[in-house]
């Protein structure tokens, strides 16, 4: 079972048991999160729901594991010849969610 969920910005896959790195959310590590957006569902034994855009009734629920900074980034800017360079960079803010389980109505 799976299912195709739009997060804050992305559309991810889930499955129950996996782990989903999604944009920063405002909530604590440990505490229940719920995606009502939810895209597509495969549920077991192969039937497939799609949504249009939404499925209705479905959702995933999951909980908050720790709240992190992604991988840095780093950007360079440069005009030949013109003695004009720049680097800057960033590190995203991350949420890792543990998804405990996907519901269909």
């Amino acid at each position: 079972m799976f299912a195709i969920v739009e997060t804050p910005g992305r559309q991810t896959k889930v499955q129950p048991g996996g782990l989903v790195v999604v944009d920063r959310m405002d909530v604590e590590p440990g505490a229940e999160v719920t995606f009502d957006k939810v895209l597509l569902v495969e549920k077991d034994g192969g039937l497939v729901v799609a949504g249009t855009p939404y499925v209705t009734g479905a959702s995933v629920t999951g909980v908050v594991e720790a709240q992190s900074k992604g991988k840095k980034i780093r950007v360079f800017k440069m005009k030949r010849r013109k003695h004009y360079r720049r680097t800057k960079g960033h590190r995203t803010l991350e949420t890792r969610v543990r998804v405990t389980a996907i519901t269909v109505a």
